[in-house]
Formats: C-alpha cells, structure tokens, sequence
C-alpha cells in the first residue's frame, strides 16, 4: 500500500474522517505530511496504527489507556507486564458494567412484570419511576 489520503486511510480502516482528526489533535496518531495539493497522505504505518486504535476503542479501552497501550506497544524489548495490567483493569470495568446492567434489567424487568394493565394513574411502571 503506497500513501492514502484521509478518505482513504477512513475507508482502509472504517474510521470516520471526523475521529482521524480528532485522534490527530489528541496527539493518537502523527499528523500526517501534506501533497502538493496540500491533502493530508498517510503512510501503511499509520493506517495499522489507527486500526490497532480503532479495535482497542471498540473493546472499550478509553484514550488514555489507548495512548498507554501505544507508548508500551512502541517499545518492542519491553516486559509487557504493564499491558497484562492495563488489560486486567478493563476487564473488571466490563464485568462491573455487566453486573451493573444485570441488575438493572432485573429492577426494569420487575416493573414490566407488575403492570397490570389499566389507566396512567394506576401505571405500576410509572409509579416506580416516582419512587426513590
């Protein structure tokens, strides 16, 4: 793959063109070397930096433990202890997530199991919505 433009490198990664220039400005990835008809050109490395960008996002990890992740990954003799930890840490923020969206669909589940019909003023599901 020689240089892309930004459409490209959007197309080659399924990443937004509005996203790469954030990521730009967050300092996630290089800003880019201009043509001569000063369009922003890409390189391969930057098209696998920001798909390696693209899959930590969409497993949750946020910028910053994103920029971890690159600033570790960057150092190839590194012990990758560090990443073992980082990773470790997200998984227990999915799992608390999940146990909190658990207990979420049972207290919404309840509230659709005692509806018993009839009008709004006797709506069981929005009686519980007024309760502390």
């Amino acid at each position: 793959m020689t240089q892309v433009t930004i459409g490209g490198l959007s197309t080659a990664t399924g990443v937004k063109i509005e996203t790469i220039r954030y990521y730009e400005r967050a300092g996630l990835i290089s800003r880019p070397s201009r043509t001569s008809g000063n369009y922003r050109s890409y390189t391969p490395d930057d098209v696998a930096r920001l798909r390696f960008i693209k899959r930590t996002r969409d497993l949750g990890f946020s910028l910053e433990e994103v920029r971890a992740l690159l600033d570790i990954a960057a150092q190839e003799d590194r012990d990758c202890c560090e990443i073992d930890v980082l990773a470790t840490k997200h998984l227990a923020e999915v799992d608390r997530k999940i146990a909190d969206l658990t207990a979420l669909r049972q207290q919404l589940s309840a509230m659709i199991t005692s509806c018993r019909g009839g009008t709004v003023a006797d709506c069981q599901i929005l009686g519980a919505f007024q309760q502390d």
